[in-house]
């Protein structure tokens, strides 16, 4: 819980303003096998950096708590920071891809996202939020942590 407390004064101190938060979720890995679990929570920032620098802001976050970069290779990490969404554009790069094309297939991160944003229209679904949780196809466990 100290690195995700570390990402988050960083983000709050780094990026800009945490407008809101969700719970913290202990959930199973996904796309690889792992005796660990995970600690996973969503957070609304408001910021005035472009995505890109954005980008850059987070990996410095992720740089600062020991993560290293593996191309094309889900393993266990020490902090793993996505940006989900940037208001309701749709960036897609070689660096960077908003939404996370991936975000539709993991319960890890729609349980959270859906707590504090389930209302949220994805900008290329089309769907709300909480409407993906309920199609998603992933059953992994995602737990709430309870408050300290």
């Amino acid at each position: 819980m100290m690195m995700l407390n570390f990402a988050m004064d960083r983000i709050a101190s780094d990026v800009g303003a945490i407008l809101s938060q969700s719970s913290v979720y202990e959930t199973e890995p996904w796309g690889f096998k792992s005796e660990k679990k995970f600690l996973n929570k969503a957070v609304v920032v408001l910021t005035s950096f472009s995505p890109r620098d954005l980008l850059k802001k987070i990996q410095i976050i992720e740089e600062l708590q020991g993560r290293k970069r593996t191309a094309g290779v889900y393993r266990s990490r020490e902090i793993d920071i996505d940006i989900m969404f940037y208001n309701s554009w749709i960036i897609s790069d070689d660096n960077l891809i908003i939404p996370h094309p991936l975000l539709q297939d993991r319960r890890f991160a729609l349980v959270p996202l859906a707590e504090i944003s389930g209302d949220m229209i994805h900008p290329v679904i089309k769907k709300k939020i909480s409407d993906i949780l309920k199609d998603c196809q992933d059953h992994s466990e995602v737990n709430r942590i309870p408050d300290e």
